[in-house]
C-alpha cells in the first residue's frame, strides 16, 4: 500500500476507534471474576461501541465486534498485560483484561486440546506481536459507514473482504482463527458455499480470513464459560438466601 494510501488508512482508522454514545454494559459480573475463570488459550469476545464495532456487528449479524487471545497471567491481575489483540491503530499488541471492564464479553474455551497444543497456539500469536493492522480492512469497513447497505441479511458479511491475507498484517479474529488453524484446530465446517462472479453456487475451502468474532461463539469445539456457574451458581441456594433475607427486614421492621 503506497504512502498516501496508508495515510488515508491511518485516519479511518482513527475515525472508526472512537467511541459512539449510548452503549450499556448489561453483565454485572465483575473484572476479577472474568479474571480468575479465564485459562490460557481462552477467546475473549467483546461487544465493543466503537464506529468499527457497530459495523463489524451490522455486517456479521452479531453481538461480538472483537476478539483477544489469553495467553495467561503470572499474578491473576486484570491490569497485567495478558491478551493479545490486533489494535485498529497500534497492531498486534498485549492488553491487559482491565481494558475491557466498560464492556460485555464472553469467554470461549476450545474443548479437547493438550496443553502442548494450548502453547503452540499461544506462542504463534505471541510471534506475531508488533504486526500492523490490516488496513485494507478498514477500507472495506469504511464503505458501509458512507452508506449502509440495503442487502439482505443473508448477504451483508459477504460485503466485508476479510483483510488482504499478507503474513504481516492482522485483524483481530483473523489472527486467532490463523493460530487455531496452524494446529488444525476446527473452528466452523471447513468449506463452505459462496457465489461467484456469475452467480453461480460454488464450494471453497474456508480460508483463515474468512472468520469473525462471533464465528468462535457459534463453534461446536468451544464452550462458553460464565463466571457465575464456574463459581457454583445454585437458584435454591439463591432463593433461600433471599427468603432469609425478607424474615430478617419483617423483623427488623415489626
Amino acid at each position: 500500500m503506497n504512502p498516501l494510501f496508508s495515510a488515508i488508512g491511518r485516519g479511518l482508522a482513527n475515525y472508526l476507534s472512537k467511541p459512539r454514545p449510548g452503549y450499556e454494559r448489561l453483565s454485572r459480573t465483575s473484572l476479577q471474576e472474568v479474571m480468575d475463570v479465564l485459562q490460557p488459550g481462552d477467546i475473549l469476545l467483546v461487544d465493543g461501541n466503537s464506529r468499527i464495532s457497530t459495523a463489524i456487528k451490522y455486517l456479521t449479524q452479531s453481538t461480538w465486534s472483537h476478539a483477544c487471545l489469553y495467553v495467561g497471567a503470572s499474578k491473576c491481575d486484570p491490569d497485567e498485560p495478558s491478551l493479545i489483540e490486533a489494535d485498529l491503530t497500534q497492531g498486534v499488541i498485549m492488553v491487559p483484561l482491565s481494558k475491557y471492564e466498560q464492556y460485555n464479553v464472553r469467554i470461549c474455551r476450545p474443548v479437547g486440546i493438550s496443553d502442548t497444543t494450548r502453547d503452540t497456539i499461544i506462542n504463534f500469536a505471541r510471534e506475531r506481536l508488533g504486526h500492523v493492522y490490516d488496513l485494507r480492512n478498514i477500507f472495506d469497513l469504511a464503505r458501509y459507514l458512507i452508506q449502509k447497505p440495503a442487502v439482505p441479511n443473508r448477504l451483508r458479511r459477504e460485503l466485508i473482504t476479510f483483510g488482504s491475507g499478507e503474513p504481516t498484517r492482522a485483524i483481530c479474529s483473523t489472527l486467532i482463527a490463523e493460530a487455531f488453524l496452524s494446529v488444525g484446530y476446527p473452528i466452523l465446517p471447513e468449506f463452505i458455499r459462496v457465489e461467484d462472479r456469475k452467480g453461480q453456487q460454488v464450494t471453497i475451502q474456508r480460508h483463515y480470513t474468512h472468520y469473525v468474532p462471533g464465528d468462535f461463539d457459534l463453534s461446536p469445539n468451544f464452550r462458553i464459560v460464565k463466571p457465575t456457574l464456574e463459581r457454583g451458581f445454585s437458584f435454591e441456594k439463591l432463593r433461600q438466601s433471599m427468603a432469609r433475607d425478607v424474615e430478617f427486614d419483617e423483623v427488623t421492621q415489626s
